[in-house]
């Protein structure tokens, strides 16, 4: 008998070829083809007649083929067959790309019924490769993510013998929270999401999966942080903010000091601190973790704060030297780079309780770095390491405090999600005499103007970026890469001027060399790619411009446009597109027109969604394979309500 763990491969109609191309879907299971949700529905039992059909709308419309089905060849590899069809108000011209056994299926004075979007005119509506059914098809069809070997009538028959097999479907949420929901139960929930009955059926399955899907992912989430919480930490037994703040040659913002409270007040709780702190490009994070490194220091604790790249350790360094030059705190640098010895003289002071804040890179992470009595981790762009890394940090104490600092806004809805154990601070004010960014959106013919205007800046002693999207021509894209421009602009327009070139495929070394010689003023002009997203503090670049500006998200944008702005001069921002699609303006204009990065993150997430909002490459998203975090925030909040309580009466 099958049950939801039985390999898919002893399905009926599923042999070795079939089980292997499903497995690369994540199909291994019954169950997990059960879980392989329709991407979309064809309702069929709702038709509209021609006339009434609005454009560009999917519908679903009866007519009978009153014409001969004629076939023409456009060129070699592609085959148009084209017909006429009509209902009682009206016709429509129906062309078939490449569709010759379907087109061989139709027949002149039969009647059809034809799903998709109409386009055309009024005078001759027209449908481009419509689904067609017979006209007694009934019924609300689920389309599911296809291939050519593997097409969505293939899936739909497997979902439909596994259905059929009588497999016991075991619910994951408790009778209390079911009803409480108003939730449907789970068997009928599976059936309706994959064949409804109705509309209104299929609206009850998919509120019951998506609540599902988020509970089970809130009480994961709620038992990691109780978990966590219930551990020991170094309890801090006095705030030392106000004796801080005296000692600093500038006054913190109220944003920073809330979240400095915040973080104490965790701190001083008897439990570790799991704690994230958002802050915008520029907004004072490196303060805050100075801050917090002066209390650990002042209670017997040592600190560690790991940056991803060597120059960002070497600039939170030196940042947090000259914040806490006066306060007695004792700081060291630990990177590949730094010479052999001195690294052993820098281990042996930190075993020995000598430092009391050591910044460094992946070196901290080394076995023969040993701390007296860690009691602070601090992770720059948490991202860039991973749990497992920071994790392998937090080992070397006996359950140190955690803070991860992180410059990539991400709205709340996401925060919970991605960061789901940790709590959320966020530094939503601007330190004061931070310059304003001039942000201009312009096309390609407005290019010899923006190089006479780059010139300008380079030649009253300022530098400036140019970022491409990708770093090799590509013969499919018309994107301008970072190496042909360099090449171009280095022996063409910028000719006797300084000009650098930086993309990630170059190696850590060469990447090192580089930004140094931009941050020491030894390049004018650094053409590079996103690489500099997140990157070095050169008060002396006052201009960017950000060539196919449509090929970034808006986040991204944002965070490419804070590398410029952070010293004493007024700095601009020239994004450089040449698509016409409003979508692409809207966007664009979102940028141009906001600084806060919060708002921005949010208007991305609306565009976007949020896996293309984050890429797979960086955040722990998890595979949502029905709810929508954003779309369903309102569930996913009830269903955080929901484990909590859960987690209340039954602590695992």
């Amino acid at each position: 008998m099958l049950t939801a763990s039985t390999d898919i491969q002893f399905l009926k109609g599923v042999g070795e070829k079939r089980a292997e191309l499903l497995r690369k879907k994540g199909i291994d299971t019954v169950g997990a083809l059960l879980r392989f949700y329709p991407r979309a529905y064809l309702d069929w039992k709702n038709t509209t007649p021609i006339s009434e059909c609005p454009f560009d709308t999917a519908v679903c419309i009866k007519a009978k083929i009153i014409s001969p089905i004629e076939q023409a060849r456009i060129r070699q590899g592609m085959t148009l067959f084209k017909f006429i069809a009509e209902d009682e108000s009206g016709q429509m011209s129906v062309t078939l790309f490449n569709q010759k056994f379907l087109a061989q299926k139709l027949h002149t004075g039969s009647t059809y019924l034809f799903h998709g979007k109409l386009g055309g005119s009024f005078i001759m509506r027209q449908m481009s490769s419509p689904d067609i059914r017979e006209e007694n098809f009934m019924g609300i069809e689920p389309i599911y993510i296809a291939s050519d070997k593997m097409p969505s009538s293939a899936v739909q028959r497997l979902v439909k013998t596994a259905l059929s097999c009588g497999i016991t479907l075991e619910d994951a949420l408790p009778p209390e929270v079911v009803k409480r929901a108003e939730l449907c139960d789970y068997a009928a929930a599976v059936n309706n999401i994959h064949f409804p009955l109705s509309r209104e059926a299929l609206e009850r399955a998919k509120k019951r999966l998506v609540f599902e899907e988020l509970f089970v992912l809130q009480t994961g989430l709620s038992f990691l942080k109780k978990r966590k919480r219930g551990m020991a930490g170094c309890t801090v037994k006095r705030n030392y903010l106000n004796e801080f703040e005296k000692m600093l040659p500038f006054s913190l913002t109220n944003a920073q000091r809330r979240v400095i409270n915040e973080c104490v007040a965790d701190m001083s709780s008897g439990r570790p601190m799991n704690r994230l702190v958002q802050g915008d490009v520029g907004s004072g994070k490196t303060a805050v973790a100075a801050a917090l490194c002066y209390t650990a220091a002042k209670n017997g604790f040592q600190s560690a704060l790991m940056a991803p790249t060597e120059i960002l350790a070497e600039q939170h360094y030196k940042t947090v030297c000259a914040i806490t030059e006066n306060t007695g705190i004792r700081c060291a640098l630990l990177t590949g780079s730094v010479p052999k010895k001195q690294k052993e003289e820098i281990k042996k002071a930190l075993k020995n309780g000598e430092i009391d804040l050591l910044v460094g890179t992946h070196a901290l992470l080394t076995e023969d770095t040993e701390f007296d009595r860690l009691g602070l981790v601090i992770t720059d762009e948490q991202h860039r390491f991973g749990v497992a890394q920071r994790g392998k940090l937090s080992a070397k104490g006996n359950n140190p405090h955690t803070l991860v600092m992180s410059a990539t806004p991400i709205p709340r809805t996401l925060g919970l999600i991605i960061y789901g154990d940790l709590d959320i601070s966020v530094i939503d004010e601007y330190p004061r005499g931070r310059q304003q960014i001039d942000t201009f959106c312009v096309n390609s013919s407005y290019r010899q103007r923006v190089y006479n205007y780059i010139k300008g800046f380079l030649n009253e002693g300022r530098q400036g970026y140019i970022v491409c999207p990708l770093v090799e021509e590509n013969e499919t894209l018309d994107i301008t890469s970072a190496e042909e421009y360099y090449e171009k602009l280095k022996n063409g327009e910028f000719k006797g001027y300084s000009i650098g070139l930086l993309h990630g495929k170059m190696k850590p070394k060469e990447k090192d060399a580089v930004m140094r010689a931009f941050k020491d003023g030894e390049i004018q002009l650094l053409v590079a790619t996103t690489v500099i997203e997140v990157g070095i503090d050169v008060p002396n670049a006052v201009v960017m411009v950000i060539e196919n500006a449509e090929r970034f998200g808006l986040s991204q944008l944002h965070q490419l446009r804070g590398r410029i702005g952070r010293g004493s001069y007024k700095s601009s921002c020239i994004l450089i597109s040449d698509s016409r699609s409003e979508d692409t303006k809207k966007r664009l204009n979102v940028i141009k027109n906001n600084r806060d990065g919060f708002k921005i993150a949010d208007e991305d997430l609306k565009l976007r969604g949020p896996g293309d909002f984050l890429g797979s490459r960086q955040h722990g998203l998890p595979d949502m394979k029905i709810a929508d975090i954003f779309a369903d925030r309102e569930t996913l909040h009830s269903a955080g309500k929901g484990a909590e309580e859960l987690l209340k009466r039954d602590p695992m």
